[in-house]
Protein backbone atom coordinates (compact mmCIF):
# COMPACT_ATOMS: atom_id res chain seq x y z
CA UNK A 1 0.00 0.00 0.00
CA UNK A 2 1.42 3.34 -0.81
CA UNK A 3 0.68 6.46 0.53
CA UNK A 4 1.29 10.10 -0.78
CA UNK A 5 3.88 12.34 0.93
CA UNK A 6 2.85 15.87 1.58
CA UNK A 7 4.82 18.90 2.88
CA UNK A 8 3.83 21.36 5.05
CA UNK A 9 1.71 23.47 2.25
CA UNK A 10 -0.14 19.81 1.71
CA UNK A 11 1.47 19.73 -1.79
CA UNK A 12 2.62 16.66 -3.00
CA UNK A 13 6.37 15.60 -2.37
CA UNK A 14 6.32 12.01 -3.46
CA UNK A 15 5.01 8.41 -2.81
CA UNK A 16 6.13 5.70 0.07
CA UNK A 17 5.57 2.24 -0.16
CA UNK A 18 3.97 1.24 4.09
CA UNK A 19 6.05 -1.82 5.81
CA UNK A 20 3.92 -4.94 6.80
CA UNK A 21 2.98 -3.89 10.23
CA UNK A 22 0.53 -1.20 8.49
CA UNK A 23 -1.42 -4.78 6.69
CA UNK A 24 -2.42 -6.16 9.45
CA UNK A 25 -6.07 -7.53 10.08
CA UNK A 26 -8.31 -6.05 12.03
CA UNK A 27 -8.80 -7.12 15.85
CA UNK A 28 -10.35 -5.06 17.88
CA UNK A 29 -10.63 -7.82 20.43
CA UNK A 30 -7.02 -8.06 20.71
CA UNK A 31 -6.84 -3.96 20.48
CA UNK A 32 -9.40 -4.30 23.88
CA UNK A 33 -7.00 -6.57 25.78
CA UNK A 34 -3.77 -4.86 25.68
CA UNK A 35 -5.45 -1.49 26.24
CA UNK A 36 -7.33 -3.16 29.05
CA UNK A 37 -3.59 -4.77 30.47
CA UNK A 38 -2.15 -0.95 30.22
CA UNK A 39 -4.76 0.85 32.07
CA UNK A 40 -4.53 -2.08 34.47
CA UNK A 41 -1.22 -1.64 35.25
CA UNK A 42 -1.70 2.34 35.89
CA UNK A 43 -4.37 1.45 38.52
CA UNK A 44 -3.10 2.29 41.87
CA UNK A 45 -4.15 -0.41 45.02
CA UNK A 46 -6.25 0.37 47.82
CA UNK A 47 -7.41 -1.24 50.40
CA UNK A 48 -9.12 -0.55 54.46
CA UNK A 49 -6.88 -0.39 57.24
CA UNK A 50 -6.98 -4.09 58.33
CA UNK A 51 -7.59 -2.93 61.85
CA UNK A 52 -10.37 -0.73 60.83
CA UNK A 53 -13.80 -1.71 63.10
CA UNK A 54 -12.04 -3.89 65.87
CA UNK A 55 -9.83 -1.06 67.45
CA UNK A 56 -11.90 -1.44 70.78
CA UNK A 57 -12.70 -3.64 73.29
CA UNK A 58 -16.01 -6.16 72.70
CA UNK A 59 -15.58 -9.00 75.09
CA UNK A 60 -19.03 -10.11 75.74
CA UNK A 61 -19.93 -13.35 77.81
CA UNK A 62 -22.59 -15.63 76.84
CA UNK A 63 -22.59 -17.66 80.13
CA UNK A 64 -25.21 -17.83 82.68
CA UNK A 65 -24.53 -15.64 86.20
CA UNK A 66 -21.51 -13.64 84.40
CA UNK A 67 -20.50 -10.31 84.89
CA UNK A 68 -21.06 -8.08 82.12
CA UNK A 69 -22.77 -11.27 80.35
CA UNK A 70 -25.49 -10.30 78.19
CA UNK A 71 -27.33 -13.90 79.20
CA UNK A 72 -30.76 -13.84 79.93
CA UNK A 73 -31.62 -9.93 78.55
CA UNK A 74 -33.75 -11.18 75.60
CA UNK A 75 -31.12 -10.06 72.99
CA UNK A 76 -28.63 -11.51 70.25
CA UNK A 77 -25.85 -12.77 70.82
CA UNK A 78 -23.30 -9.97 68.38
CA UNK A 79 -20.17 -8.32 69.66
CA UNK A 80 -20.95 -4.91 71.82
CA UNK A 81 -19.01 -3.01 73.89
CA UNK A 82 -20.16 -1.00 76.77
CA UNK A 83 -20.71 2.49 76.87
CA UNK A 84 -21.57 3.12 80.70
CA UNK A 85 -23.15 1.10 83.01
CA UNK A 86 -25.88 1.46 86.30
CA UNK A 87 -25.07 -1.67 88.77
CA UNK A 88 -25.40 -4.81 86.66
CA UNK A 89 -27.04 -2.91 83.56
CA UNK A 90 -24.67 -2.65 80.71
CA UNK A 91 -25.20 0.04 77.89
CA UNK A 92 -23.80 -1.87 75.16
CA UNK A 93 -23.51 -0.84 71.24
CA UNK A 94 -22.77 -3.42 68.63
CA UNK A 95 -19.31 -3.32 67.38
CA UNK A 96 -16.74 -6.16 64.98
CA UNK A 97 -19.57 -8.10 63.50
CA UNK A 98 -20.10 -7.04 59.75
CA UNK A 99 -24.02 -7.54 60.61
CA UNK A 100 -23.96 -5.26 63.23
CA UNK A 101 -24.67 -0.75 63.46
CA UNK A 102 -21.00 0.36 64.01
CA UNK A 103 -19.44 -3.22 63.13
CA UNK A 104 -17.06 -3.84 60.27
CA UNK A 105 -17.30 -4.11 56.68
CA UNK A 106 -17.77 -7.73 55.75
CA UNK A 107 -15.89 -8.35 52.36
CA UNK A 108 -13.88 -4.48 52.88
CA UNK A 109 -11.23 -3.30 50.19
CA UNK A 110 -7.53 -5.32 50.72
CA UNK A 111 -4.88 -3.38 49.38
CA UNK A 112 -2.99 -7.05 48.33
CA UNK A 113 -5.50 -7.41 45.43
CA UNK A 114 -3.28 -7.45 42.21
CA UNK A 115 -5.54 -5.71 39.45
CA UNK A 116 -3.28 -6.16 36.96
CA UNK A 117 -4.19 -8.13 34.01
CA UNK A 118 -1.63 -9.89 31.88
CA UNK A 119 -1.16 -10.00 28.31
CA UNK A 120 1.63 -12.41 25.61
CA UNK A 121 4.06 -10.14 23.55
CA UNK A 122 3.08 -11.54 20.50
CA UNK A 123 -0.33 -10.61 21.30
CA UNK A 124 0.53 -7.03 22.34
CA UNK A 125 2.44 -6.63 19.22
CA UNK A 126 -0.07 -7.82 17.11
CA UNK A 127 -2.69 -5.95 18.97
CA UNK A 128 -0.17 -2.35 17.87
CA UNK A 129 -0.12 -3.60 14.55
CA UNK A 130 -3.72 -3.98 14.08
CA UNK A 131 -4.34 -0.76 15.46
CA UNK A 132 -1.95 1.30 13.03
CA UNK A 133 -3.97 -0.13 10.50
CA UNK A 134 -7.11 0.72 11.47
CA UNK A 135 -5.89 4.16 11.99
CA UNK A 136 -5.05 4.40 7.87
CA UNK A 137 -9.12 3.06 6.86
CA UNK A 138 -11.07 6.04 6.32
CA UNK A 139 -14.27 4.94 7.76
CA UNK A 140 -13.30 3.68 10.82
CA UNK A 141 -11.22 6.99 12.32
CA UNK A 142 -14.57 8.97 10.58
CA UNK A 143 -16.66 5.86 12.55
CA UNK A 144 -14.90 6.89 15.86
CA UNK A 145 -16.18 10.24 15.26
CA UNK A 146 -12.87 12.21 13.92
CA UNK A 147 -13.38 14.63 11.08
CA UNK A 148 -10.81 13.89 8.58
CA UNK A 149 -9.89 15.70 5.40
CA UNK A 150 -10.75 14.33 2.19
CA UNK A 151 -7.42 12.93 1.30
CA UNK A 152 -6.85 11.42 4.49
CA UNK A 153 -4.65 9.25 5.02
CA UNK A 154 -1.34 10.46 3.91
CA UNK A 155 2.20 10.98 5.26
CA UNK A 156 3.63 13.90 6.63
CA UNK A 157 7.06 15.29 5.68
CA UNK A 158 10.17 15.36 7.95
CA UNK A 159 10.78 18.74 8.07
CA UNK A 160 7.22 19.03 9.87
CA UNK A 161 9.05 17.28 12.79
CA UNK A 162 11.71 20.56 13.38
CA UNK A 163 8.83 23.01 13.97
CA UNK A 164 9.34 24.58 17.66
CA UNK A 165 6.59 27.07 18.01
CA UNK A 166 3.10 25.74 18.37
CA UNK A 167 1.57 28.53 16.21
CA UNK A 168 3.13 27.33 13.76
CA UNK A 169 2.39 23.74 14.37
CA UNK A 170 -1.50 24.46 14.35
CA UNK A 171 -0.80 26.80 11.29
CA UNK A 172 0.59 23.41 9.45
CA UNK A 173 -2.55 21.55 10.98
CA UNK A 174 -5.19 23.77 9.68
CA UNK A 175 -3.27 23.59 6.37
CA UNK A 176 -3.37 19.68 5.95
CA UNK A 177 -7.21 20.03 6.66
CA UNK A 178 -7.77 19.40 10.50
CA UNK A 179 -9.53 22.53 10.98
CA UNK A 180 -12.72 21.01 11.85
CA UNK A 181 -11.10 18.02 14.21
CA UNK A 182 -9.11 21.00 16.05
CA UNK A 183 -12.24 22.29 17.01
CA UNK A 184 -13.84 19.07 17.88
CA UNK A 185 -11.39 18.21 20.35
CA UNK A 186 -10.97 21.88 21.83
CA UNK A 187 -14.66 21.62 23.37
CA UNK A 188 -14.37 20.91 27.41
CA UNK A 189 -17.09 19.41 29.11
CA UNK A 190 -18.01 19.29 33.03
CA UNK A 191 -17.70 15.62 34.08
CA UNK A 192 -20.73 13.71 35.30
CA UNK A 193 -20.71 12.10 38.49
CA UNK A 194 -18.08 12.35 41.60
CA UNK A 195 -15.11 12.49 39.38
CA UNK A 196 -14.79 16.19 39.45
CA UNK A 197 -14.53 16.25 43.22
CA UNK A 198 -11.22 13.70 42.05
CA UNK A 199 -9.03 15.83 39.94
CA UNK A 200 -10.77 14.77 36.83
CA UNK A 201 -13.57 17.65 36.18
CA UNK A 202 -13.37 18.28 32.78
CA UNK A 203 -13.46 15.64 29.95
CA UNK A 204 -11.95 16.45 26.50
CA UNK A 205 -12.69 14.37 22.95
CA UNK A 206 -8.96 12.88 21.95
CA UNK A 207 -7.99 14.40 18.45
CA UNK A 208 -4.64 14.19 15.83
CA UNK A 209 -1.70 11.33 17.62
CA UNK A 210 1.43 12.68 15.35
CA UNK A 211 3.85 9.94 15.62
CA UNK A 212 7.57 11.25 14.88
CA UNK A 213 10.92 9.37 14.27
CA UNK A 214 13.17 10.92 16.97
CA UNK A 215 13.58 13.65 19.64
CA UNK A 216 12.67 16.82 17.61
CA UNK A 217 11.20 20.05 18.97
CA UNK A 218 7.71 19.19 17.92
CA UNK A 219 7.51 16.81 21.25
CA UNK A 220 7.26 19.95 23.17
CA UNK A 221 5.61 22.51 20.50
CA UNK A 222 2.27 20.10 20.30
CA UNK A 223 1.99 19.89 23.40
CA UNK A 224 -0.43 22.66 24.57
CA UNK A 225 -2.75 22.18 21.49
CA UNK A 226 -5.99 20.43 23.40
CA UNK A 227 -6.61 16.69 22.04
CA UNK A 228 -2.82 16.13 20.29
CA UNK A 229 -0.43 14.18 21.10
CA UNK A 230 3.09 13.38 19.68
CA UNK A 231 5.09 10.24 20.50
CA UNK A 232 7.84 8.78 18.98
CA UNK A 233 7.55 5.58 16.78
CA UNK A 234 9.38 3.58 19.74
CA UNK A 235 6.65 4.67 22.18
CA UNK A 236 3.83 3.42 20.82
CA UNK A 237 1.27 1.34 22.15
CA UNK A 238 -2.30 0.18 21.93
CA UNK A 239 -3.69 2.96 24.00
CA UNK A 240 -2.45 5.83 22.46
CA UNK A 241 -3.75 4.59 19.00
CA UNK A 242 -7.03 3.65 20.20
CA UNK A 243 -8.20 5.59 22.95
CA UNK A 244 -10.87 3.84 25.35
CA UNK A 245 -10.63 0.97 23.48
CA UNK A 246 -11.79 2.39 20.07
CA UNK A 247 -9.86 1.81 17.13
CA UNK A 248 -9.26 4.18 14.39
CA UNK A 249 -7.54 7.36 15.90
CA UNK A 250 -6.75 9.72 13.00
CA UNK A 251 -2.93 9.70 13.04
CA UNK A 252 -0.12 11.72 11.21
CA UNK A 253 2.60 9.52 10.98
CA UNK A 254 5.62 11.51 9.36
CA UNK A 255 8.11 10.05 6.98
CA UNK A 256 11.45 9.87 9.57
CA UNK A 257 8.55 7.03 11.58
CA UNK A 258 7.41 5.10 8.73
CA UNK A 259 11.35 4.67 7.69
CA UNK A 260 12.28 4.18 11.07
CA UNK A 261 9.23 1.67 11.67
CA UNK A 262 10.47 -0.41 8.59
CA UNK A 263 14.41 -0.51 9.40
CA UNK A 264 14.07 -2.10 12.92
CA UNK A 265 11.15 -4.18 12.05
CA UNK A 266 9.59 -2.42 14.78
CA UNK A 267 6.26 -4.50 16.47
CA UNK A 268 6.70 -7.97 15.01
Amino acid sequence: MKLPILNQEKNKAGEKELPRQFKEEYRPDLIKRAVHALQSRARQPYGADPEAGQRHSSDISKRRRKYRGCYGFGISRVNRKIHSRRGTRMFWVGTTSPQTRGGRRSHAPKAEKIFEKLINKKENRKAIRSAMAATLSKEIVAGRGHRVPEDYPFIINTDFENLSKTKDVQKVLLSLGFKEELERSLIKKVRAGIGKMRGRKYRRKKGILIVVGKECPLLQAAKNIPGVNVVMANALNAELLAPGCMPGRVTLWTEKAIDLITEKKMFI
